[in-house]
């Protein structure tokens, strides 16, 4: 018993080495070639090893938000209707045409996070978990199934992450030991389906709870279903798959005060960001979590922590007294640098009823004091009517305060904090099937779910005639700001340029979009290293 223990503490501790050297491998883009030892043929052939692949998996997965400093914020806030670049030296979507092109750094970073990491490793486990001659290993075919069905969520994930960003893509379902480099593109609708179908065998064989944080229930499986029904056209599946995960019993919105703040000023939805708060037990309405552990080897993934605060949070230590003392870092406000803000229309324009707690002042961070103890302002409100446009840009401005959290390592100063990253939760749950029932012409349903999450936030109910997919957009804009992947979720509602041309933060930036910039592109790199065949570029852009 001493030597299996042994034993398997030997392959948790390979795998950290294993994920981080399968999920750095990014030279060769659609390439599933073994690298080293600790191969599959040499790992997965114990309980043990499909275990520490799973884990692999897990990290990887976490690696979209984690990879690096901005690639998470890049892709999925500014250039959008509810996020924008802020600081004068950043370039992204002030010139649609001239910076998303097959070259831009993050349409390939995120395709070669999803081709040379994601689908490699589900791949792998997949394949060789029905393997003939591993029958042994497992206990039933249910626990296979459950292996497997991990696999299958991720790799649904990440083909449905694709889709929705650039449309029809080459879809890999086996294990490769050699290069290959005459890929193809299937259509859109094609990865979806293939998507569909391990999403349906992971709903079926995930369990519905998991005692390690991190790994995949049913509900994530069910959830993410109902999302890429909705984008098949398959309303009447999207309510089924939404209905399982909201009357599963399992999960419920939280409606009261709970958890680590709970005697401190707050309400029920700055609650669900405070730290400790995503994976507590009381919390019912968190589906998946991305993990972020402090003091953890690989507990913040290749960046290390989360980067929220850094990224979105205004550059509040540039912010000069009168009296000339620089703001500082504190533990709350941490250190932020204004890589994206927010737009007019998600800090202000859609918050029109006053009593809607999701814009309270725990939830909102609107009045900025000076607070440096050495400037004789200090504790005084900054005037904001005072300061310089770049000021208002970049170094001060509104901000939702779920991107606060407990500074990483106890370091204020980094801009990391230790919070966990929702994924999913099931307020969008009740979002989505809203969209599904709008889709289908079932209007008071979906005025149903909308006021449900409405209810929890004690805003205003709405009328059946009001349902539209502005309104949804709104009201996910107002649940759900900087968490969903907003351009992801734009531009599988074929709604993003139509929004950016209406509510970019800036007159002459969000002019400048096209409309074939509804998709992204394929990157170059990609198709230039398929040298056997055609990877088809989408329309509208030059190599």
């Amino acid at each position: 018993m001493k030597s299996e223990n042994n034993k398997h503490k030997i392959l948790l501790q390979v795998l950290i080495v294993l994920s981080g050297f399968i999920c750095s491998c990014s030279d060769k883009i659609l390439e599933e070639v073994p690298l080293s030892s600790l191969s599959a043929e040499n790992t997965l052939i114990s309980k043990a090893g499909f275990e520490a692949y799973l884990n692999g998996l897990v990290w990887c997965a976490r690696e979209e938000y984690s990879q690096n400093d901005n690639n998470f914020f890049i892709t999925n806030f500014p250039g959008t209707d509810v996020g924008e670049d802020a600081g004068e030296e950043y370039y992204t979507y002030r010139n649609w045409i001239s910076y998303l092109t097959p070259n831009t750094p993050e349409v390939s970073t995120n395709w070669v996070w999803a081709y040379t990491k994601m689908i490699p490793l589900a791949n792998n486990i997949i394949v060789y978990a029905d393997k003939p001659e591993l029958a042994g290993i497992w206990t039933n075919e249910a626990e296979k199934n459950a292996v497997i069905a991990e696999a299958r969520f991720f790799r649904g994930y990440t083909y449905n992450f694709l889709a929705n960003l650039y449309g029809g893509v080459p879809i890999v379902d086996m294990v490769l030991n050699s290069p290959k480099y005459d890929y193809v593109r299937t259509t859109r609708d094609e990865v979806y389906r293939f998507a569909k179908s391990d999403l349906e065998f992971a709903s079926t064989w995930l369990p519905t709870a998991v005692s390690q944080k991190g790994h995949i229930v049913k509900a994530a499986a069910d959830h993410l279903l109902t999302e890429v029904n909705i984008s098949l056209g398959l309303y009447d599946d999207a309510i089924v798959s939404a209905s399982n995960v909201i009357n599963s019993g399992i999960y419920h919105l939280m409606e009261d005060r709970f958890g680590n703040a709970l005697n401190q000023p707050g309400d029920v939805f700055s609650d669900l960001f405070q730290n400790g708060n995503f994976n507590s037990n009381d919390n019912k309405e968190a589906i998946y979590v991305w993990q972020i552990d402090p003091l953890t080897p690989g507990g913040g993934g290749s960046v290390g922590g989360n980067q929220s605060i850094r990224n979105c949070g205004p550059f509040l230590t540039k912010i000069v007294a009168p009296d000339g003392y620089a703001n500082i870092a504190t533990d709350i406000l941490g250190r932020g640098v204004g890589r994206v803000r927010g737009t007019v229309y998600s800090l202000y324009t859609i918050w029109d009823d006053p009593n809607d707690i999701r814009n309270s002042e725990h939830n909102m961070r609107r009045t900025f004091y000076y607070n440096n103890p050495a400037s004789s302002y200090y504790e005084q409100e900054i005037d904001q009517s005072t300061l310089t446009a770049e000021d208002t840009l970049r170094r001060l401005y509104v901000y939702p305060r779920k991107i606060e959290g407990v500074p990483w390592n106890n370091n204020n100063t980094s801009g990391q904090i230790s919070d966990d990253v929702y994924v999913y939760r099931l307020s969008e749950t009740y979002l989505l099937r809203a969209e599904a029932y709008f889709r289908s012409n079932q209007l008071q349903r979906a005025a149903d779910d909308i006021n449900t999450v409405r209810q929890r936030a004690k805003a205003t109910p709405i009328q059946a005639n009001q349902v539209t997919l502005d309104y949804i957009l709104d009201e996910r804009a107002r649940e759900l700001l900087f968490e969903e992947p907003r351009r992801r979720t734009l531009i599988r509602m074929s709604l993003l340029v139509e929004r950016v041309k209406k509510y970019g933060l800036m007159e002459n930036w969000r002019s400048t979009i096209q409309d074939y910039q509804g998709l992204w592109p394929i990157p170059q790199s990609a198709i230039d290293a398929n040298l056997g065949s055609v990877l088809e570029q989408n329309p509208g852009y030059a190599k």
